[in-house]
């Protein structure tokens, strides 16, 4: 049984190209290991070349490459992955003089995406994304696709149509296309019944494996499947949740981000990503136990920047204080607030949605009104969609003071 096992998990040899500092690649090659383990396979080893920039033909030099190539010899190793985005030249020449399955970052990324889709929107982007992908690598490969075997980097539609010229490709994509617009037009009819009932919208962003999941779980008992591994949840959840003040907001789960994250995933889920540019409060999750936690929360900042969705207040809940040793300083000069929480042990959580409620609060306008007793309807108005902080009764009506959306107060 073991033996079987052992057959069926692919081993990859990791490869990336680093400036006379390697600090940064190893960094981030550690980050590729887990996402090679993630997608099914283990890491027989890993080769870093020092040069200014890859190579454009191979990404890597004729010295190195002989190095892989006895690697590959040495390990049994099936295929490698490189740490870039390859074009298809330095794919073609590195199977080519590897004799090997070549596959780079970009690649692998989206075969978990692929493993991890499960609703309809969710599988519509991942396709789109890998057809586009795909397609950029057409050229100069000619019917090389047609080599990809199974294991990891070939889910989806890669294992329908092997051989789709550009033609194909394209047809599927506009079909694919037109099929998100549809689910496009379903979200945005949902975020204006949500305008309408005007209950704030708390998006949850954040690096892959942060615990976004895990804290819409406490919050919100949402159910969402969670575990310590990369990219565990890919479809997007809204909850609501009523905060201490009698406030009902919505909180919503998003994608996790990564460094280099793919431009063909962060089109494809434009759609879904963009609820963090409509919202009325961002909540950024930091694992504070990450090394690396600063550059993760830049690779977040930068995605959110592309978005144009950086318009909007941020909370910086460090998460994870609970792996922390000592007092560490925490920090995030683009927050108007910064939480130390454990998403799974509820520490700090408390002082969390107190933050969230006095940011939410600074975007209301404060009430104070005398209504006559044929107007009580106008009260229940305020008290669903806004907070309510005194309601006096007294003999020429009722005295109300309160924070209220400006949404609203035309018709109060």
């Amino acid at each position: 049984m073991e033996e079987i096992k052992k057959e069926i998990i692919e081993k990859v040899i990791l490869v990336a190209v680093a400036d006379q500092d390697t600090t940064e690649a190893e960094e981030s090659l550690d980050e590729l290991e887990e996402l090679v383990k993630t997608a099914g396979a283990e890491v027989a080893a890993r080769v870093i070349q020092v040069r200014e920039t890859p190579h454009p033909g191979t990404y890597i030099g004729k010295g190195k490459i002989d190095e892989v190539n006895a690697l590959l010899y040495g390990t049994d190793a099936t295929g490698i992955v490189c740490d870039d985005e390859l074009s298809p030249a330095q794919i073609s020449n590195l199977e080519e003089a590897l004799d090997t399955k070549v596959m780079d970052r970009t690649l692998i990324i989206l075969d978990i995406f692929a493993k991890r889709a499960f609703t309809r929107e969710g599988k519509i982007q991942v396709e789109l994304a890998q057809l586009k992908y795909r397609a950029s690598k057409l050229t100069g490969q000619g019917r090389a696709l047609s080599r990809l075997g199974g294991g990891i980097g070939t889910r989806g539609p890669g294992e329908k149509k092997l051989e789709m010229d550009r033609r194909l490709i394209r047809t599927r994509i506009s079909r694919l296309k037109a099929e998100l617009r549809d689910v496009v037009k379903h979200r945005e009819v949902q975020r204006k019944q949500r305008q309408k009932n005007h209950l704030p919208v708390v998006c949850i962003v954040g690096y892959t494996n942060a615990g976004k999941s895990t804290l819409l779980n406490h919050f919100t008992n949402a159910g969402v499947y969670e575990e310590d591994q990369l990219f565990a949840t890919l479809d997007p959840t809204t909850k609501s949740l009523d905060l201490s003040g009698g406030q009902t907001i919505l909180m919503t789960d998003t994608v996790g981000f990564i460094r280099k994250l793919p431009h063909h995933l962060v089109e494809a889920f434009k759609s879904t990503l963009e609820e963090a540019k409509y919202s009325d409060l961002i909540l950024h999750v930091v694992d504070a136990s990450n090394p690396q936690k600063e550059k993760q929360m830049e690779a977040v900042y930068d995605t959110l920047k592309q978005l144009g969705a950086n318009e909007s207040p941020i909370i910086t809940a460090f998460n994870k204080i609970d792996l922390l040793n000592g007092d560490e300083i925490l920090k995030d000069p683009n927050a108007e607030a910064v939480v130390r929480i454990s998403g799974k042990n509820g520490e700090g959580t408390d002082q969390l949605l107190e933050q969230i409620e006095k940011i939410l609060q600074k975007q209301k306008l404060y009430l104070e009104k005398l209504y006559g007793y044929q107007e009580a309807g106008k009260i229940q108005l305020i008290r669903s969609h806004g907070q309510l902080l005194k309601e006096e009764y007294r003999d020429d009506g009722i005295y109300v003071e309160a924070y209220i959306p400006k949404e609203i107060l035309g018709s109060i």
